[in-house]
């Protein structure tokens, strides 16, 4: 068993972070082999941090939909909630993550116009 969501979800960062790290690129997609379809397969090719979230939203509903239509008394049943639990907890600091950003372009923005009203630019 594997953590599909997961996985794809870091190969997504590492495109949208610009990180170069063959092995866990080489990891994660041996993870996902015969599974690269569909939101598992957006997530693992996204570029910008809202195609994360807007892909691993879709996964999410996915795996839900999964956990709905297994029996509670089949061996996976149990492995499938906590894969849940782990996706959205990854799903909260992929929004952290997004609102810290957010954070720091409004700071930059602040900064400019601070710089702007202490030296006018007479034009």
């Amino acid at each position: 068993m594997s953590c599909y969501e997961l996985e794809a979800l870091r190969l997504g960062l590492l495109n949208v972070l610009g990180t170069d790290d063959q092995s866990a690129r080489e990891h994660a997609k041996n993870e996902l082999e015969g599974h690269l379809d569909g939101p598992i397969e957006a997530l693992a090719n996204a570029e910008s941090l809202s195609a994360v979230e807007r892909h691993l939203d879709a996964a999410l509903v996915d795996l839900e939909s999964e956990i709905a239509s297994t029996d509670p008394d089949d061996p996976e049943y149990d492995y499938l909630r906590g894969r849940l639990v782990a996706v959205r907890d990854a799903e909260r600091a992929v929004h952290r993550l997004t609102a810290q950003g957010e954070s720091v372009l409004d700071g930059l923005g602040e900064a400019h116009d601070v710089l702007h009203e202490t030296f006018p630019v007479e034009e």
